[in-house]
């Protein structure tokens, strides 16, 4: 009862409460580290000394250790609640840019990733159940603008990336982000909503749908995040070694992608409400489509981030109303229709990318990323299922 009128109250207080700005710096924090990665990948390469395929299997470790920590997490906040895993996960989190940093053999470091890549994945689905939660307390959409925030940690993880490790070294790039990263959640640390998940609501989500609705919807997600994880993982490769873009240049491939991103996301739950989702969609889809094609195709690395520019616009606003249409599917409860597309949207974001490494070592990154507008036109097709996201925030919440 007196969560409920705390909740009541933070609604009527305002629009944006310290349970939603909590959660706002958990998916800043997170995109924050991820972003500091990016700009690592060709030093984390040339230090192990791996060549495309090698570095391809180190990223597909990472992706493993997401795809197991994950369900571990979903367990875990059924019965515990997402503020005490996303807590727990956060802390965990923090000191692994530095272990991937001082690692000096291929194994550890494979042991550094696979943890790395595990406790972004936990972390993400906490902060996401913790979203959630906070919405119905709220009775609001926020999940563009908490991806929002996620999509401006990378931006200024990744911006601030090549700079520092260029300037300070890699082990200094590290050790700045590290203390960055624990101001973020020392500030967020006291005002997680603490959610108080029921027993009887976990036979449920262990239940696969049988309806094809929910599999549609994570196509959507996985196709939509795919180009997203090749940007963050290959982006500065592609601009260094095809390119010849600097260090610092370079790091502005998911910069520039993060940028407009967080700008698009902040705006996502207006536009959608302005012109619906579907229409969004399509907008939003076309976009990533003619940015993906101006990178793959660019002259020159200043052309080419003005192309992940574009594509950020696009790719923006894709996954949260993919994420809000599952949580509204007639018929099915939100959590099952969530646990399915998310975790199809973020296996593209984790596994596609060491596949597209394999490809590249033969066909070049060029290549990638003119093919990768063709999984954007299979969303395209599937954009009239978005039409159930125009129900988030109404009664059932």
């Amino acid at each position: 009862m007196d969560n409920q009128l705390t909740a009541a109250t933070q609604t009527r207080a305002g629009f944006f409460t310290k349970n939603r700005a909590a959660v706002s710096l958990l998916f800043l924090m997170n995109g924050f580290l991820v972003g500091c990665w990016a700009p690592k990948i060709p030093e984390f390469a040339e230090r192990l000394h791996l060549n495309k395929f090698e570095l391809g299997l180190m990223i597909l470790v990472f992706g493993l250790g997401s795809l197991f920590m994950m369900p571990l997490a979903g367990a875990q906040i059924a019965s515990r609640g997402s503020k005490v895993v996303a807590k727990a996960m956060a802390v965990l989190l923090l000191p692994s840019l530095i272990a991937l940093t001082i690692t000096q053999s291929v194994w550890t470091a494979a042991i550094a990733i696979f943890l790395f890549g595990g406790f972004i994945g936990a972390m993400d689905v906490a902060m996401n159940a913790n979203a959630v939660a906070v919405e119905q307390s709220m009775h609001r959409a926020i999940m563009s603008s908490c991806h929002a925030f996620w999509s401006l940690g990378g931006l200024i993880g990744s911006a601030m990336g090549g700079f520092l490790i260029s300037h300070w070294g890699a082990l200094g790039h590290a050790q700045v982000a590290t203390v960055l990263a624990a101001i973020f959640l020392a500030a967020a640390w006291p005002m997680i909503l603490a959610d108080h998940p029921h027993p009887d609501e976990e036979k449920p989500k262990a239940r696969l749908p049988m309806t094809p609705l929910p599999w549609l919807l994570g196509i959507m997600a996985l196709f939509s995040m795919v180009p997203e994880g090749a940007v963050l993982d290959w982006g500065a490769l592609y601009l260094r070694e095809e390119l010849g873009a600097s260090i610092t240049l370079s790091g502005f491939a998911f910069a520039a992608f993060s940028l407009t991103m967080s700008t698009m996301r902040f705006a996502g739950d207006l536009v959608r409400d302005r012109f619906g989702a579907v229409m969004t969609l399509r907008v939003c889809t076309l976009f990533a489509i003619v940015g993906m094609l101006i990178a793959s195709r660019a002259p020159s690395a200043e052309i080419a981030v003005i192309g992940f520019a574009l594509c950020g616009i696009g790719i923006s606003n894709m996954v949260p109303i993919a994420f809000s249409a599952a949580g509204n599917v007639p018929g099915l409860q939100a959590g099952i229709g969530l646990s399915v597309v998310t975790t199809m949207g973020y296996s593209g974001i984790l596994i596609a990318p060491s596949a597209i490494g394999f490809v590249a070592e033969h066909a070049g990154f060029a290549a990638i990323f003119t093919a990768l507008p063709v999984l954007l036109v299979v969303v395209l097709l599937l954009s009239r299922l978005a039409r159930y996201a125009d129900g988030i925030g109404g009664a059932s919440h």
